[in-house]
């Protein structure tokens, strides 16, 4: 049975309908298409700008984003803005409909006016043959039911509207990392929300099991445990029997495809926490790093394949797969093709989970901090063709100028690991691609008619190099050494030994007595922020510690300890910490690899050849020098359509292009207030087709913006 006789959004039978944008990535399926066709090579531009809607609620200190993929729904555009502000406008004309803002409706926003400042890629629409259409919106941990016509809370669902993702995990709640946020929206089989989460990224994460909520009620009806229970398929794999209670992650954040008429949901998870250092979860794994096939009725286990055994180096799955139907060997095949961090496009069959070509467990380093066990081998498909570099050797530096070149092989040869997969150390390693991939959230597009894979990826090292944790004293008499103590803990490896920052990613924590009052950066640290997750499991003799040392408060005399109940945390069993995300860059901020550091690529799923690859993105000042266009870092994905096109944003130039699918030449770009890293959506009202796109910017340096831009032809 072929998957394409699925039908629209929230129907089991007929054929998958591609002509609108109803769900995220277009369809449950995964694959960023459309059908729609009056826009086209020839006319493409003539493409003008038709109306721009703004939220005016970015972050002045351009550290919001807004990564969402907008539905279309019978003419009405549902968005997100960056305080997560869920809105509804005229598709054709922008105007605003309603705003339900979630800051009025929880006490959280009331007492803390940044609490929401995070992410979220998309929501959940709901069709209903009585009654209101139902918006799902997630934010921070809770899913909100919406009434699609007004905006209101559906105060029959759940608890008063909303569902709380931190509870039914079959764990205490105050067993794990209090910091849960759903960032990518789940799927919808029938009357079931199948959702995941994003975790925190230490080793006190919560697990990040899968789960189903009835749509009407809001209770849970499946849980899926992704770090198996006692008598689960995958618990003899673990040689410590008591993994499942203690420790989390093997989360899917990054979003699930659902094969409607089969009724199998597919979720990539990301690495168990921590992500460098495995001492304390020995084995491969499971369910880590893995594509796992669900029963969408009842979550039970179909199969699943592990990309990455025993992940050392962050290689979450980033991106829901795309359900693709192959013609290999003279015969179709369904089949569900996810890519990867690290350049690779691993496919199976989708019912089974045979892989369709041939994937080699090679043998990788296996030099080690002591206590680590890493495994001796890594999978890797023989096709598809890799769409990143897999290496990077000294000959790949950068060389835009003597001076600059002879400073970034320095830093080269500091680093003294260079081949993939080689284990954390404290002489360092190099990622690359890095820990933002290669493939990233946006995700990839595939045109159903071709069966040809669109995706861009990143090309920029990062390193990567651990030291000992330091220890604290074990009875400080200073309130401020003691704050010192914990912010070397959990908070140095982002932020720096000296508090200044990491780059562009990074901010400063530095002078926060001059931005903040206390009890706001106490939210922050107990809630989270943008991307920093929540630290809600610190005891209280370590916030007020914490405190202190950010806030250069007059440094007290520890007389006893404070609030000294509660369990010891795993992470107290970790003695490595990495030393931070760091870029390789030069001193002007441009990558430190030779070019191309940002590129779009077209394979061809059937074959598993890659048809071409061009750079995505430029630095105008270096194409003004003569420097070919050079590619930027990428976030957001593509866009393929019936009419011969792959629009995508996604680039640090604040540009969002048109190319042909064919062979990748650009034929239309426009400029945008601020760069759009999200994907794109393409729709069509009375026949006019319409392409819209996100503009948060907020990442990598980029300013922060509020605004949807929308093109049409004239």
């Amino acid at each position: 049975m072929s998957f394409y006789s699925c039908s629209d959004e929230n129907d089991s039978e007929g054929t998958e309908d591609f002509s609108g944008w109803e769900a995220y990535a277009g369809t449950v399926s995964g694959m960023r298409y459309s059908s729609a066709a009056e826009i086209n090579k020839e006319n493409v531009a003539d493409l003008k700008e038709v109306w721009r809607f703004s939220t005016a609620d970015k972050d002045e200190d351009n550290r919001s984003q807004i990564q969402t993929n907008p539905v279309i729904v019978d003419g009405v555009l549902y968005g997100i803005s960056p305080r997560l502000k869920l809105f509804a406008l005229d598709a054709a004309t922008g105007t605003k409909k309603w705003i339900f803002d979630p800051a009025v409706f929880d006490t959280i926003g009331q007492s803390d006016p940044m609490a929401f400042f995070k992410v979220s890629r998309g929501l959940v629409y709901k069709r209903e043959e009585a009654g209101p259409d139902i918006i799902f919106h997630a934010v921070g941990k809770k899913i909100y039911a919406i009434n699609a016509e007004n905006g209101k809370v559906l105060t029959d669902f759940g608890n008063g509207g909303t569902i709380d993702l931190s509870q039914n995990l079959d764990r205490e709640e105050d067993d794990f990392n209090s910091f849960i946020a759903e960032t990518t929206p789940g799927v919808l089989y029938k009357d079931l929300l199948i959702v995941s989460m994003r975790v925190a990224e230490s080793a006190d994460a919560a697990p990040g099991h899968i789960r189903a909520y009835n749509t009407k009620t809001g209770k849970l009806e499946w849980i899926f445990h992704t770090i198996p229970h006692p008598g689960e398929e995958g618990y003899d794999s673990w040689p410590d029997k008591d993994a499942w209670e203690k420790l989390g992650g093997a989360n899917c954040w990054a979003g699930m495809s659902l094969d409607r008429e089969r009724g199998i949901v597919y979720v990539p998870t990301g690495s168990v926490s921590g992500d460098f250092y495995g001492g304390i979860r020995e084995g491969t794994n499971l369910f880590a790093n893995s594509l796992i096939a669900l029963d969408a009725a009842t979550g039970k286990y179909l199969w699943h394949y592990q990309i990455v055994h025993h992940d050392l180096w962050d290689r979450d799955l980033p991106a829901n797969p795309n359900l693709v139907t192959l013609h290999k060997d003279g015969k179709k095949i369904d089949a569900v093709a996810q890519i990867t961090k690290h350049g690779y496009i691993f496919v199976f069959d989708r019912v089974t989970g045979e892989p369709v070509f041939p994937i080699e467990e090679k043998a990788v380093p296996q030099l080690h901090l002591p206590g680590e066990k890493p495994w001796p081998t890594q999978p890797i498909p023989t096709l598809p063709e890799a769409f990143a570099r897999q290496l990077f050797d000294r000959g790949d530096v950068s060389d835009l100028d003597v001076e600059t070149h002879q400073n970034l092989l320095q830093k080269y040869d500091s680093i003294r690991y260079k081949k993939m997969f080689t284990p954390p150390s404290k002489e360092g390693a190099w990622i690359f691609p890095g820990f933002d991939g290669g493939g990233e959230w946006g995700g990839a597009a595939v045109d159903p008619e071709t069966q040809i894979m669109y995706v861009n990826c990143s090309e920029l090292p990062w390193s990567l190099t651990m030291i000992d944790i330091p220890k604290e004293d074990p009875s400080p008499k200073s309130l401020k050494k003691k704050g010192k103590g914990v912010y070397d803990k959990y908070c140095m490896s982002c932020h720096g030994n000296d508090r200044r920052g990491n780059g562009t990613s990074y901010p400063p924590l530095t002078n926060l007595n001059k931005k903040y009052e206390k009890e706001h950066i106490l939210a922050i640290i107990e809630n989270g922020r943008n991307m920093m997750p929540a630290f809600g499991t610190l005891k209280e003799d370590e916030e007020k510690a914490l405190l202190n040392y950010l806030l250069d408060l007059k440094d007290e005399t520890i007389k006893e300890p404070v609030g000294k109940s509660g369990k010891n945390s795993i992470i107290d069993e970790v003695p490595y910490m990495m030393t931070g995300y760091n870029r390789f860059l030069d001193k002007n901020g441009y990558p430190g690899i030779k070019p191309p550091w940002g590129t779009l690529n077209a394979i061809d799923l059937n074959s598993g050849k890659l048809l071409w690859k061009v750079p995505l993105g430029e630095y105008p000042e270096l194409t003004k020098n003569g420097i070919p266009v050079t590619g930027t870092e990428n976030y957001g994905g593509p866009v393929v359509t019936k009419g011969g096109l792959v629009f995508i944003a996604a680039t640090k130039d604040s540009k969002i292009r048109a190319f042909d699918k064919n062979n990748g030449e650009v034929l239309w770009e426009a400029k945008l207030p601020v760069p759009g890293y999200a994907t794109p959506a393409v729709y069509t009202i009375e026949g006019k087709e319409y392409l819209v796109i996100a503009c948060g910017g907020g990442k990598i340096g980029s300013p922060s913006g509020d605004e949807y831009v929308t093109f049409a032809l004239p």
